[in-house]
């Protein structure tokens, strides 16, 4: 995937965490991503991901008051069938068993280890965007 196709696509940034969205911001925009939108939770990732349609979403998994999970299981049930096939990249420190288990059903397209790497963003958005 080229740096002229990542410049179009359009990433929903969705994180608790201030520092770790302005973190995987400006890694996206290293690989040639600018159009990013931010959310803190899953509630305004909603909101979000209506209005503006991202190409790809990039999700945390422990937020309050809406959780990752609860906020894919939400997205992909969304009336516009746009969003049921969205994809989803799950980025959390927690890899527990139970945590992976209640993810992957959910359609995610990769799950990426906090903080990510440049060439794992990378590698991981390629792959999911293909």
């Amino acid at each position: 995937m080229t740096t002229t196709i990542l410049s179009k696509i359009r990433v929903l940034l969705v994180d608790d965490e201030p520092i770790m969205r302005k973190f995987v911001s400006e890694l996206l925009r290293q690989i040639g991503i600018h159009q990013i939108h931010e959310a803190a939770d899953g509630k305004s990732a909603l909101v979000e991901a209506i209005t503006f349609q991202p190409d790809l979403v990039l999700s945390d998994i422990h937020m309050q008051p809406m959780n990752g999970i609860a906020f894919v299981k939400k997205l992909r049930a969304l009336p516009k069938s746009y969003f049921a096939h969205v994809p989803v990249i799950m980025m959390t420190a927690d890899t527990t068993k139970e945590t992976l288990s209640e993810v992957l059903p959910l359609g995610i397209k990769a799950y990426m280890i906090k903080p990510p790497t440049l060439e794992a963003m990378k590698a991981k958005i390629k792959a999911a965007l293909n």
